[in-house]
């Protein structure tokens, strides 16, 4: 059997844990900029505040009912991630926790008698709350996507299932795909729940009636037949082994305000290379490619609200893979010179790193000598100063000092668990 462990409304939740006062108080959580809704606790809900609206529309309403209302604050939420999935290492066998998302994860229950699986889960999840403070809802089933109907169902009905649901027979699993819509199952995107509903599906339970070619032909062919045997409880989706060094690298961000000079862009882009190199090192590994997108700002109409244009990007080939983050800088502001349109405003930039390759097995090139050693040791210093200090004590010039395009979080809370002066204070 397979579960899903799920945070519940995971971001007010990592809030609310250090605001006992907001328990049963509506609470939303804002994307980037604090420009969307991206975490609504129950009661924020029920009081009609949409999920990924936009934080001007909802504000009436936010104002009306007093919600608690937060911008992202993903130190705090990376590090309560963490400890929920360190937990739960600590809590099964190694190899059967597969962190699927920030506040999601699979883990295998082969382990467990079925008769077993409710109270096991029960277990898991009072254990998690009580060591991390975080409340998690359980889906159990033979697939991973009968357990994320199970999952579903189990946050829908909390106080029925106490956020834990298994599917141990026939009869349960035929209940819960009777009760799933088409476009609620995982993998199912809105374009194919229109169509399934134009072929007069309308619920997990019909969809698995369907047969394995019809599935190849309309449900976009290989992955159409694995997602009807996962319905029917035939695992088509193995448990992955985590995947510890990343493949591709990237940072991207909303500029806090339009940006529209050469220079605030080159500092961001070379923040976001800082930020980039400072994780290619914490896995031991270098990069041969960089890529660069900005991405403009355009009016659809005189006098209306400016939306994103399409993102305009480049990349070069380094002679060398390297980590070392001025060797990485000096290339990626260049790019910008190329990328840049005098006269436009632009909104986002981003930075990513790919072919990647272990530090110590890095290929040479004849006509260039090796990175010195003391290159290494510098980074290493620089990132061991700026973990234990934090807020980039040491920084190169091409960063800027000032920052005016930095991303805005006006109504960030403190991060509680990675800061020594926000740690919580007890009165």
């Amino acid at each position: 059997m397979k579960a899903i462990i799920d945070c519940n409304s995971f971001y007010c939740s990592c809030e609310r844990l250090f605001r006992p006062e907001l328990a049963n108080r509506a609470v939303v959580v804002l994307s980037n900029n604090d420009g969307c809704i991206v975490s609504r606790s129950d009661e924020a809900k029920a009081i009609g505040v949409e999920m990924a609206g936009p934080y001007f529309k909802a504000k009436p309403l936010i104002l009306k009912y007093g919600v608690a209302t937060f911008s992202s604050n993903y130190n705090l939420y990376g590090d309560l991630s963490w400890r929920v999935m360190e937990t739960l290492r600590q809590l099964l066998p190694p190899n059967t926790v597969e962190v699927y998302s920030v506040d999601e994860c699979f883990i295998d229950l082969s382990h467990i008698p079925i008769k077993e699986l409710r109270a096991f889960c029960m277990h898991l999840k009072d254990t998690v709350e009580q060591w991390t403070g975080i409340k998690v809802s359980i889906g159990v089933a033979p697939t991973k996507v009968l357990s994320k109907v199970a999952n579903r169902l189990a946050k829908k009905h909390k106080l029925a299932t106490n956020c834990v649901l298994v599917l141990d027979s026939p009869r349960k699993t035929q209940q819960a795909l009777e009760k799933t819509l088409v476009e609620d199952i995982w993998g199912v995107g809105r374009q194919y729940a229109t169509k399934l509903q134009l072929y007069n599906i309308n619920n997990a339970f019909e969809l698995s009636k369907q047969n394995i070619d019809w599935a190849h032909r309309n449900l976009g062919g290989v992955v159409g037949k694995r997602l009807i045997r996962e319905l029917n409880g035939e695992a088509s989706m193995p448990m992955n082994e985590e995947r510890i060094n990343k493949k591709i690298i990237a940072t991207t961000r909303m500029f806090g305000k339009p940006v529209s000079t050469l220079k605030e862009i080159k500092e961001a882009i070379a923040t976001y290379v800082s930020r980039a190199a400072e994780k290619l090192r914490r896995q031991h590994s270098a990069a041969a490619t960089i890529s660069v997108f900005i991405v403009p700002k355009e009016e659809t109409a005189p006098g209306a609200r400016f939306r994103h244009g399409p993102s305009i990007g480049t990349y070069v080939e380094l002679p060398q893979a390297s980590s070392s983050t001025n060797e990485l800088i000096k290339p990626a502001v260049a790019l910008v010179d190329r990328l840049f349109e005098k006269g436009r405003t632009y909104k986002k930039g981003g930075v990513i790193l790919s072919n990647i390759v272990p530090d110590d097995s890095i290929q040479g090139n004849l006509f260039i000598p090796p990175e010195p050693n003391k290159n290494r040791m510098l980074m290493s210093m620089i990132d061991n100063v700026n973990f234990s200090m934090r807020n980039d004590l040491i920084k190169f010039a091409a960063s800027g000092t000032t920052r005016n395009w930095k991303m805005r979080q006006e109504l960030r809370s403190p991060r509680y668990t990675s800061r020594w002066e926000e740690l919580c204070k007890v009165k």
